[in-house]
């Protein structure tokens, strides 16, 4: 199957999986047959296995590419260069992002006037979140292998660049190594291939068990609020990403998008950064153009640090929360959600639900109550679905830019039209 129509197949199948989702919430779910049977079971069990067929990929890949990569490189300050502009970047659009957040959020005012016993609240207990010492240390792994298996990336990141160094510093049997990785490489990139043949059932059934348990009545109370996020998240993907792109790499925005609507679909569907490394840096290799020695390095890392989505819905939650409490924030608070939220996303992993604990994080620091994110449970996994594309969308295009800006993108494959 064409990429081309395999990803028209994967829109469909999230489209119609929708569809079904909301007619069954509508219609059918005091059915027992079609809520424990069909939802809870046989969409539960497809959809379960395609995320756990994406996340088997996930550490071997890393691994392999990260290692390809940096000993493709050659020269090891080009490594160092590379990791900077990609830092530089992340966290500049991270800040950006709560900041566009913030702004929305305050000239839409969400949450005042809002009624807490309107809504079917859930409790949330926050976990204590590493200190800055704690993250630093726990870049170096004391076993990698325990680090693979967690699927501890920052680690697995450090461990697989060091690796790759080593193998640039030993010559010769370096050289043999590095051919045996480079064969490893094709391989996991034909595993690739094999599970996104299985895509459109698998987004089909995730899609279609959300919709149907989660249905639209959930987002109503709270209409305010996710309008917000939902809007900030679409400026973010379709404003200010193209407009980086077309300003530091003047390339075609456009392509960028259109080339990225099947990474966006499968983000969209596992609403995991991490469980879409893999289908992220087949397409900006195999469609963007961008030579395996920056996407191996920089899409994984993006995956782990890149939370620009998770900071917008921090920004637009704080203001929501603060209206909801009548707690009035100065620009100071301001200043700090923004500060605290860009340097929570380093070392964040890329799984469903992890922004609601960077969350509490932020709003620990501004005095917030953390029993309001109970608030926004409700439709935070519709909007997790949303950010995560956001965020696969923002690695891609710091992919691109940096690729672009060391002479690692293949300009005639980018601008391939398909």
């Amino acid at each position: 199957m064409k990429k081309d129509n395999l990803t028209t197949t994967i829109l469909l199948a999230m489209l119609f999986g929708a569809i079904l989702g909301g007619v069954l919430n509508v219609f059918f779910m005091d059915i027992y047959f079609v809520k424990e049977i069909l939802v809870n079971n046989a969409f539960d069990v497809v959809g379960q296995i395609f995320i756990n067929l994406l996340k088997m990929l996930v550490v071997p890949l890393v691994f392999i590419s990260l290692v390809c990569g940096t000993a493709a490189l050659g020269d090891i300050s080009k490594l160092g260069r590379l990791g900077g502009k990609a830092l530089v970047f992340y966290l500049g659009t991270t800040a950006l992002a709560i900041t566009l957040a913030l702004g929305l959020a305050l000239l839409i005012a969400p949450g005042e006037g809002f009624n807490k016993e309107a809504t079917v609240s859930q409790e949330f207990v926050a976990k204590e979140a590493p200190s800055i010492a704690e993250t630093i240390i726990a870049l170096v792994p004391n076993n990698p292998i325990e680090a693979m298996a967690q699927g501890q990336m920052l680690p697995l990141i450090v461990f697989s660049l060091l690796f790759g160094i080593a193998i640039v510093m030993a010559g010769e049997a370096g050289k043999r190594i590095e051919q045996q990785f480079n064969d490893y490489n094709e391989i996991m990139m034909q595993l690739v291939v094999i599970v996104m043949k299985l895509a459109p059932a698998g987004v089909f059934c995730l899609i279609a068990k959300t919709f149907a348990l989660q249905g639209f009545d959930v987002i109503k109370p709270l209409l305010g609020y996710f309008s917000v996020v939902a809007l900030a998240l679409i400026i973010h993907g379709v404003v200010s990403y193209p407009f980086l792109l077309k300003t530091l790499s003047g390339l075609n925005p456009w392509t960028f998008l259109k080339k990225m609507r099947g990474v966006q679909t499968f983000a969209f569907s596992t609403a995991s950064s991490n469980a879409t490394i893999p289908v992220n840096i087949e397409n900006a290799e195999k469609r963007l153009g961008v030579d395996n020695s920056v996407a191996s390095f920089t899409i994984p890392l993006g995956a782990t640090i890149n939370m620009d989505g998770t900071a917008i819905m921090q920004g637009v939650a704080t203001v929501f929360i603060a209206n909801v409490y009548m707690v009035d924030l100065t620009t100071g608070d301001y200043l700090v959600v923004i500060l605290t939220a860009t340097l929570a996303s380093v070392g964040t992993a890329g799984v469903p639900g992890v922004g609601l604990i960077m969350l509490a994080m932020v709003l620990n620091q501004v005095g917030l109550p953390v029993e309001g994110i109970g608030l926004i449970i409700g439709v935070d996994r519709l909007l997790d679905m949303m950010r995560t594309a956001v965020n696969v969308t923002g690695d891609a295009a710091a992919t691109v830019i940096i690729a672009k800006s060391e002479g690692a993108l293949d300009r005639e494959i980018y601008e391939k039209s398909e």
